[in-house]
């Protein structure tokens, strides 16, 4: 059988495109990452792979477009099943798809009420985000990982995100580690994996990154 071509349009500071990289790493997947440049124009074959949101992350596999991070790690999960990423229980595998999809929803938009901020950082957006990590912290409980003692889709559809927290702290003023200690750890638990660490990038490059982008948008 010839071994599949797998391709992502990818962009280094995106931490949904980590996303993918990591569940393929996880699964000992060799990919090509096609770095795209969302801000000078964005490729043809990006805009044709994904007509809908024209966004990245976007894994072709064998040609076939998917779009989505949370469904590419899903898809990626289910057509490489070792080793596997959700629970062997449907309960389990619904929980976990819960935390992922609480992820999704209130995150990173947190995360962008506290960077997005003109002049001083408003309480309620500080308050806000350390209260969503403090609902993870709570289901996370004594576990070394969201679904107990193995790193697996929960840890891989969060740990990304947790790439722009150091801009996030340095900005609003607060730090992670003191509000959310739990939360740290498994962070930096996370962090020590290969799969992740080769993936996800110094969180001063992240913040640099954050600084251009505020300047492109008339934030400063």
């Amino acid at each position: 059988m010839s071994k599949a071509k797998l391709v992502i349009l990818d962009c280094w500071v995106s931490p949904f495109c980590m996303r993918v990289k990591i569940a393929l790493n996880e699964k000992g997947l060799e990919y090509e990452a096609q770095a795209e440049d969302l801000f000078g124009g964005k490729s043809e074959l990006l805009l044709s792979s994904n007509p809908i949101y024209k966004k990245v992350p976007v894994f072709l596999h064998d040609g076939k477009p998917l779009c989505e991070s949370s469904i590419i790690v899903n898809y990626i999960d289910e057509t490489w099943s070792s080793p596997p990423l959700l629970p062997p229980c449907s309960y389990g595998r619904a929980q976990a798809r819960f935390w992922a999809d609480f992820i999704d929803k209130k995150v990173f938009d947190a995360c962008g009420n506290i960077w997005r901020s003109k002049g001083e950082v408003p309480v309620e957006a500080k308050k806000e985000f350390i209260e969503i990590l403090k609902q993870l912290e709570e289901a996370l409980g004594d576990k070394d990982y969201f679904i107990g003692t193995t790193f697996g889709f929960v840890d891989i559809i969060l740990i990304p995100l947790t790439s722009w927290f150091f801009a996030v702290e340095k900005i609003g003023g607060f730090t992670v580690e003191a509000e959310c200690p739990k939360f740290s750890n498994w962070m930096k638990r996370c962090l020590q994996r290969e799969s992740v660490a080769k993936v996800v990038p110094p969180p001063e490059k992240v913040y640099e990154f954050v600084l251009m982008f505020r300047k492109m948008q008339g934030i400063d």
